[in-house]
């Protein structure tokens, strides 16, 4: 039950996971997603739980759908996270009319955007409200040093889309290192998105669908903690051999923090900044598989 977890996976995993029921593979229908979102708010597990993510054009079903499980929520504000239309602009605008109708009992406090130049961050960051923080899914190539230093100087956000639905999507265990080291180097928190279902590192198929493809998928528990491994000085080395880590025996959770292979230690104070300051939270169409898996590995 919730009320045993330790005290270090409760650092590690509060608020951890930014339900994407709308999205691939789950692609679940806007009335069954706003379920599953509420049912999760109610549930053992609530405090794993982040924001709802919606594209903009469908704030409006959202709020449809979502009225009335919102009214019997009182005293507890619904947060969304919301996908940018091509119209940056136009976009900006749906948010603002909806917080203002909305809020504070249903707000859209981030955006999520694809940005793969300077420019596009400086400008969005620009017509964002002061209440909306920004997270810009960029190119994890030789554009991430000059597109992590822009997003830094404007006072944004990374995303880093570690996964997909086909084995192509899932980014090279490096390329993910680079990606942490420079976010960290100009302290710039991230969240990641997609094929994170599982803790562990594993070979799984990729789709819910039959004879779905294959592929080797990033484990959450493997990138937050090589996250904040990389924050407190490991080498390049040692944070591939977390991300690939499999094991589940690798990992020793108590009360006071967490050891890796038996000699290498994180307190709860240093999980808890690494989530406030570098890796946020990530993005999944599934909140029940998570939590199943973290179940099967005694961490819940």
């Amino acid at each position: 039950m919730s009320e045993n977890v330790k005290e270090s996976v409760r650092a590690l995993l509060s608020e951890i996971v930014d339900y994407a029921g709308l999205f691939p593979p789950s692609q679940l229908s806007m009335p069954e997603a706003v379920i599953n979102y509420a049912t999760y708010r109610n549930s053992n597990y609530s405090w794993m739980l982040g924001r709802f993510v919606v594209p903009v054009a469908r704030l409006g079903e959202f709020l449809e759908s979502a009225e009335d499980f919102i009214s019997m929520d009182v005293g507890r504000n619904w947060h969304l996270s919301v996908l940018s239309g091509e119209d940056l602009y136009e976009t900006i605008r749906q948010i603002e009319d909806f917080n203002a109708a909305n809020a504070p009992r249903l707000i859209c406090d981030t955006l999520e955007v694809r940005a793969s130049t300077e420019s596009k961050i400086e400008n969005t960051s620009n017509a964002l409200p002061s209440n909306v923080k920004g997270y810009f899914e960029i190119p994890n190539d030789e554009r991430l040093p000059d597109l992590i230093a822009a997003l830094a100087i404007n006072g944004q956000r990374a995303k880093i889309r570690t996964g997909g639905v086909t084995p192509e999507e899932f980014p090279q265990v490096k390329a993910i290192i680079r990606f942490i080291r420079t976010c960290l180097a100009a302290n710039v928190p991230f969240k990641a998105t997609a094929g994170l279902h599982h803790p562990l590192r594993c070979f799984k198929p990729l789709t819910y669908a039959a004879n779905a493809p294959e592929g080797m998928m990033n484990g959450f528990l493997n990138l937050f903690l090589a996250t904040a491994f990389a924050r407190y000085g490991f080498k390049p080395a040692l944070l591939e051999e977390i991300l690939e880590d499999e094991f589940e025996e690798s990992y020793d959770f108590d009360e006071t923090g967490v050891t890796w292979r038996g000699e290498h230690f994180l307190n709860n104070s240093q999980l808890a900044r690494t989530r406030e300051q570098n890796i946020i939270s990530f993005g999944s169409c599934s909140f029940e598989e998570p939590i199943a898996d973290l179940q099967e590995i005694g961490l819940l």
